[in-house]
């Protein structure tokens, strides 16, 4: 398989990882995700009356420069040891 294939894989294992995995980890595939999908971050930063929004987007933001097949590969890395870490098979 591609790297475009395995990335669209992992990115539906993703949404099976349990919700006791951190807001870091999730912090930090989002920000992987969006750089491998959207690019660099194109958006202003959301205010600070929303916390949510703002955290995301400093992960997006924290990964920018990184080119769209490093985060691919980030990102793969990123759940298959969250998927171990959880005890599901990656």
């Amino acid at each position: 398989m591609g790297l475009q294939e395995d990335f669209d894989q992992y990115a539906v294992k993703a949404k099976t990882l349990p919700d006791s995995t951190s807001n870091e980890s999730k912090l930090i595939l989002y920000g992987l995700f969006k750089q491998a999908t959207v690019g660099p971050v194109n958006t202003s930063r959301p205010g600070m009356f929303n916390p949510r929004d703002r955290a995301k987007w400093d992960a997006w933001k924290n990964v920018e420069g990184k080119s769209k097949e490093e985060a691919m590969n980030d990102y793969i890395t990123k759940v298959k040891q969250l998927l171990e870490e959880a005890g599901l098979a990656a």
